[in-house]
């Protein structure tokens, strides 16, 4: 795999080189804030109960769209932020208070869920480059065919070899490249380390820009979110490489919430969360997250945010994680691709198996895979007018934002539930256990 000084890292750390022994996942990451969803009627009853009880830090309210003067407010120690549009807040408490705003969080029925505010990290892997052998699915129109084989039978099959001189790999296995859709005028959100605003393929399909992370503007030093921008956006004929974008007239929000290094929190996401949404995104995605362990239950907060986002007629796709390695350990889908109303997207390799990191269905309601698309060797942008080759469910997540897109662009009507139900149906199915996949192979419609 082609690598610049990226410096980031997958859920729970920079891994190994492939073993074939589990992994000891890291322990989760905490700054000692709390993260606290109140009833969307009355946020003020619950902020109140918690500044009388447990005496939190004074609270700064911040809508949707002015959600990016947050960046400095959560690092303040003396201030504890409301972002209005979400009916969420991140709050500075005492470590002495802490067990009593628990308490408090409990007894009191305005405050939905009270978690630690944990780190969250971009979702790649760095491995050395591989020379894999990929195929692609015969998709045979001869009916005889079709009666011998069922269409999993077909996608086992080997067919000709992958040829990305024009169009990559994975846009063929997607069927971008067959589509007459383009994602016009749809606008999609990609919360991660940036972007590089004067790369070439990519200035025409920026929207809007924010940065929430406190002393760093927008520009990608990392290069991780400026690959999954040009996953989804890239152009429909770029001048100096093959085609690698699946929606290439898609309006981009492109919102830094992970650091340079590739690290953020709970509260920068949330925050990038809220201004995308008061933006008109209708897709949000994130190719990042944190470890969970086995039988660990779904974060209440980012599920009800992601259920009112879905209200406003936004689908949220994530990064079930990098932590598995298969075939002897796989591990659990990671947060918040772990949420019930988020989508947790898996990698597949060019020969179309699971890859050997991608992150399975281990714990229960929530922590199943949703959909399987491209994320190992994955061409796109990179800063500095660039172009990298990454690994990664990072790399397969804005696949399938791009494909939605699409879906949007067709189905301008649709709500966020259709747009899912859509995306879902119409997946390609493979060999493979939905536990590692879910419903198949993502398609572009």
């Amino acid at each position: 795999m082609t690598n610049g000084p990226m410096g980031r890292r997958p859920f729970g750390g920079e891994p190994p080189e492939r073993a074939d022994s589990p992994m000891t996942q890291q322990k989760a990451e905490y700054t000692g804030r709390y993260v606290v969803l109140l009833d969307e009627q009355e946020p003020q009853s619950g902020i109140d109960a918690l500044q009388s009880s447990v005496g939190i830090a004074s609270v700064e309210r911040v809508g949707g769209a002015e959600a990016e003067g947050a960046t400095e407010l959560l690092q303040r120690p003396d201030t504890s932020v409301l972002f209005d549009d979400l009916a969420t807040a991140v709050v500075e408490v005492r470590p002495d208070q802490r067990h009593t705003l628990v308490t408090t969080a409990e007894a009191e029925p305005t405050i939905i869920a009270a978690e630690p505010e944990r780190m969250v990290y971009a979702s790649v892997i760095t491995e050395p480059q591989r020379t894999l052998t990929g195929f692609f699915p015969t998709y045979r129109s001869d009916e005889d065919e079709v009666n011998r084989h069922t269409r999993a039978e077909l996608a086992a099959s080997l067919g000709p070899a992958w040829d990305e001189q024009n169009t990559t790999w994975g846009l063929q296995a997607i069927r971008a490249n067959w589509s007459t859709l383009t994602g016009s005028a749809v606008k999609v959100a990609v919360l991660d380390t940036g972007v590089d605003t004067d790369h070439q393929d990519l200035t025409g399909c920026l929207e809007a820009t924010a940065s929430f992370v406190p002393g760093e503007t927008v520009e990608d030093g990392n290069g991780h979110g400026t690959h999954c921008i040009g996953t989804v956006a890239g152009p429909v004929k770029p001048e100096h490489a093959p085609r690698y974008g699946v929606a290439g007239e898609a309006r981009m929000l492109a919102g830094k919430v992970l650091s340079d290094r590739g690290v953020g929190t709970d509260g920068q996401i949330l925050a990038g969360m809220a201004w995308a949404v008061s933006q008109g995104a209708r897709v949000i995605s994130m190719s990042l997250g944190a470890p969970v362990e086995p039988g660990e239950l779904f974060p209440q907060t980012y599920e009800n945010v992601a259920l009112r986002a879905l209200e406003r007629g936004t689908v949220i796709v994530a990064a079930a994680g990098n932590e598995s390695r298969r075939p002897r350990f796989v591990a659990p889908v990671g947060r918040p691709a772990n949420c019930p109303s988020i989508l947790a997207v898996a990698a597949l390799g060019k020969d179309l198996a699971t890859a050997w990191f991608s992150c399975g269905a281990i714990n229960g309601a929530g922590g199943e895979v949703n959909i399987a698309a491209p994320g190992v060797d994955i061409f796109s942008a990179a800063p500095d007018g660039t172009y990298q080759t990454l690994s990664g469910t990072s790399m397969a997540t804005p696949h399938t934002a791009g494909a939605i897109a699409l879906m949007v662009q067709a189905h301008p009507e649709a709500t966020a539930a259709d747009l899912r139900s859509r995306l879902l149906s119409g997946a390609y199915p493979l060999p493979q256990p939905a536990a590692d996949i879910g419903s198949g192979l993502l398609q572009a419609p």
